[in-house]
Protein backbone atom coordinates (compact mmCIF):
# COMPACT_ATOMS: atom_id res chain seq x y z
CA UNK A 1 0.00 0.00 0.00
CA UNK A 2 1.31 3.52 -0.91
CA UNK A 3 4.52 1.96 -2.15
CA UNK A 4 5.26 0.30 0.92
CA UNK A 5 5.88 -3.29 1.54
CA UNK A 6 3.66 -4.96 4.68
CA UNK A 7 7.40 -5.27 6.74
CA UNK A 8 7.85 -1.17 5.93
CA UNK A 9 4.26 -0.28 7.68
CA UNK A 10 4.89 -2.60 10.47
CA UNK A 11 8.43 -0.93 10.78
CA UNK A 12 7.03 2.28 10.74
CA UNK A 13 3.77 1.66 13.11
CA UNK A 14 6.44 0.25 15.40
CA UNK A 15 8.86 2.98 15.80
CA UNK A 16 5.79 5.61 15.39
CA UNK A 17 3.93 4.07 18.47
CA UNK A 18 7.44 4.09 20.29
CA UNK A 19 8.18 8.00 19.22
CA UNK A 20 4.73 8.75 20.48
CA UNK A 21 5.51 6.95 23.74
CA UNK A 22 8.52 8.84 24.32
CA UNK A 23 6.70 12.41 23.59
CA UNK A 24 3.73 11.63 25.93
CA UNK A 25 6.44 10.77 28.51
CA UNK A 26 7.74 14.09 28.27
CA UNK A 27 4.38 15.88 27.86
CA UNK A 28 5.06 16.81 24.35
CA UNK A 29 3.46 16.81 21.44
CA UNK A 30 5.09 16.63 17.89
CA UNK A 31 4.78 17.74 14.34
CA UNK A 32 4.63 15.68 10.73
CA UNK A 33 7.85 17.00 9.78
CA UNK A 34 9.63 15.94 12.75
CA UNK A 35 7.71 12.44 13.45
CA UNK A 36 8.43 11.89 9.17
CA UNK A 37 12.62 12.86 10.38
CA UNK A 38 12.74 10.67 13.19
CA UNK A 39 11.17 7.55 12.01
CA UNK A 40 13.41 7.71 8.64
CA UNK A 41 16.38 8.02 10.84
CA UNK A 42 15.04 5.29 12.86
CA UNK A 43 14.31 2.70 10.56
CA UNK A 44 16.20 3.95 7.75
CA UNK A 45 13.57 3.58 5.38
CA UNK A 46 12.93 6.73 2.90
CA UNK A 47 11.19 9.40 4.32
CA UNK A 48 7.15 10.53 3.47
CA UNK A 49 7.34 13.12 0.55
CA UNK A 50 4.64 15.69 1.58
CA UNK A 51 4.82 17.40 -1.36
CA UNK A 52 3.10 14.52 -2.69
CA UNK A 53 -1.16 13.82 -1.47
CA UNK A 54 -0.43 10.25 -1.73
CA UNK A 55 2.53 10.29 0.59
CA UNK A 56 0.37 12.86 3.17
CA UNK A 57 -2.28 10.45 2.55
CA UNK A 58 0.37 7.74 3.20
CA UNK A 59 1.14 9.43 6.19
CA UNK A 60 -2.63 9.34 7.91
CA UNK A 61 -2.30 5.90 7.19
CA UNK A 62 0.82 5.04 9.04
CA UNK A 63 -1.19 7.20 11.97
CA UNK A 64 -4.14 5.08 11.68
CA UNK A 65 -1.98 1.88 11.76
CA UNK A 66 0.01 3.46 15.74
CA UNK A 67 -3.72 3.77 16.76
CA UNK A 68 -4.77 0.46 15.93
CA UNK A 69 -2.18 -1.14 17.84
CA UNK A 70 -2.42 1.51 20.39
CA UNK A 71 -5.91 2.32 21.48
CA UNK A 72 -7.62 -1.32 22.58
CA UNK A 73 -4.63 -1.15 25.44
CA UNK A 74 -5.23 3.06 26.13
CA UNK A 75 -8.40 3.92 24.79
CA UNK A 76 -6.90 6.92 23.64
CA UNK A 77 -5.75 7.67 20.00
CA UNK A 78 -1.63 8.48 20.40
CA UNK A 79 -1.80 9.98 17.16
CA UNK A 80 -3.29 13.25 18.62
CA UNK A 81 -0.09 14.00 19.77
CA UNK A 82 1.12 15.05 16.12
CA UNK A 83 -0.34 18.30 14.49
CA UNK A 84 0.74 20.39 11.77
CA UNK A 85 3.95 22.78 11.97
CA UNK A 86 2.59 26.18 12.97
CA UNK A 87 -1.04 24.73 14.13
CA UNK A 88 -2.10 24.13 17.47
CA UNK A 89 -4.50 20.95 16.54
CA UNK A 90 -4.94 17.63 14.86
CA UNK A 91 -5.05 16.95 11.08
CA UNK A 92 -8.80 16.15 9.55
CA UNK A 93 -8.01 12.46 9.44
CA UNK A 94 -7.49 12.18 12.93
CA UNK A 95 -11.42 13.41 13.65
CA UNK A 96 -12.50 11.10 10.97
CA UNK A 97 -10.89 8.37 13.08
CA UNK A 98 -12.11 9.20 15.84
CA UNK A 99 -16.12 9.58 14.36
CA UNK A 100 -15.00 5.73 13.17
CA UNK A 101 -14.32 4.92 17.06
CA UNK A 102 -17.59 6.72 18.26
CA UNK A 103 -15.37 8.84 20.27
CA UNK A 104 -16.58 11.94 18.32
CA UNK A 105 -19.71 12.65 17.10
CA UNK A 106 -20.46 13.05 13.29
CA UNK A 107 -21.36 16.71 12.49
CA UNK A 108 -18.98 18.17 15.60
CA UNK A 109 -18.58 21.55 15.81
CA UNK A 110 -14.81 22.83 15.55
CA UNK A 111 -15.10 23.75 19.43
CA UNK A 112 -16.40 20.26 20.29
CA UNK A 113 -13.61 18.75 18.26
CA UNK A 114 -10.97 20.84 19.80
CA UNK A 115 -11.91 20.01 23.01
CA UNK A 116 -12.11 16.45 22.29
CA UNK A 117 -8.12 17.08 20.91
CA UNK A 118 -7.21 18.51 24.34
CA UNK A 119 -8.73 15.82 26.05
CA UNK A 120 -6.69 13.13 24.33
CA UNK A 121 -3.42 14.98 24.17
CA UNK A 122 -3.98 15.85 28.33
CA UNK A 123 -5.09 12.20 29.13
CA UNK A 124 -1.98 10.70 26.80
CA UNK A 125 0.41 12.71 28.57
CA UNK A 126 -1.55 11.75 32.26
CA UNK A 127 -1.10 8.11 30.99
CA UNK A 128 2.13 7.84 29.99
CA UNK A 129 3.53 10.91 32.82
CA UNK A 130 6.81 9.75 33.86
CA UNK A 131 6.92 9.39 37.83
Amino acid sequence: MYGRSDEAWDQLASAGLKFLVERAQLRKVTTYTEMNSVLARRTGLPRFDFEQADERAAMGHLLGLIVERDYPETRLMISALVHYLGANDAGPGFYTLAQQLGLLPKGSSATVKLQFWIEQVNSLHKLHARS
